[in-house]
């Protein structure tokens, strides 16, 4: 596969203090990656530099054939202003901004298409609720519909599976098959590894920096999980950015 993603010596962080250490690789075009590690290894940190949303402290992110607006990120939950009033259906209609912009009317056609994406996500009947008072699982419903209207090749999502319900999780992870059917490359990070085992052919292990990225079988070993979870104790949350590179073991 061509590269879709290439990370050349990545070092993320805020206020100078580095989150993700010295990254190098690469991701194919319509790969399916998934991106683990301890709490605090990272991987949010690394999804919003992808996203654009965080510049590199040092290194460069490149998107091959792509720009920001062929990415749709979808954050944590517990990032999205829930007191907002706003409904479902608007909500969602702003997954078209990147198409109609922000003050575009919405026609026929893209009524339409907001309803599509709702009924896809099982929220049928739910168009004008709030959002405040959406469940967690029916939360995420509602980011993963307002994802299918950007359309974009590039998705990356950031705990779309953490704390919802069985149900809801299983049918959330069939939109994302669908994602990968279709060519478009996924990023997804993830706690669960029954459900990275099951589902994605590629995983990157971070902790605060790559320990493995490769084949999920490969990369899931027992070796590799203890090596994430003692680089992430050991770390300084008030270190420097660090002058070697780092390369991950071969996976």
């Amino acid at each position: 596969m061509p590269a879709q993603l290439l990370f050349h010596n990545v070092t993320l962080g805020y206020d100078r203090h580095p989150a993700v250490h010295h990254l190098s690789g690469e991701v194919g075009s319509g790969a399916l990656l998934a991106v683990i590690g301890p709490n605090g290894a990272g991987k949010s940190t690394l999804l919003r530099g992808i996203a654009g949303i965080l510049k590199p402290l040092s290194g460069a992110i490149g998107l091959c054939g792509l720009d920001h607006r062929d990415i749709a990120y979808l954050p944590q939950i517990a990032e999205i202003d829930r007191s907002f009033p706003i409904s479902v259906f608007d909500f969602v209609s702003t997954g078209l901004w990147g198409t109609i912009g922000i003050l575009g009317g919405l026609g026929r056609a893209a009524r339409d298409k907001i309803a599509e994406a709702i009924a896809a996500v099982g929220l049928n009947g739910f168009e004008n609720r709030p959002i405040g008072t959406l469940s967690g699982g029916q939360m995420q419903r509602l980011l993963f519909a307002r994802v299918l209207l950007q359309d974009a090749r590039l998705i990356v999502l950031d705990e779309p599976l953490n704390a919802i319900d069985a149900k809801t999780s299983k049918d959330l992870m069939v939109l994302i098959s669908r994602w990968h059917d279709e060519g478009r490359t996924v990023l997804v990070a993830l706690h669960d590894l029954d459900m990275v085992r099951a589902n994605f052919p590629e995983t990157l292990l971070l902790a605060r920096g790559p320990v493995a990225w490769g084949s999920t079988k490969e990369v899931l070993t027992p070796e590799n999980l203890l090596v994430a979870m003692r680089m992430c104790e050991a770390f300084d949350d008030d270190a420097a950015a660090c002058a070697d590179d780092i390369s991950p073991r071969a996976a």
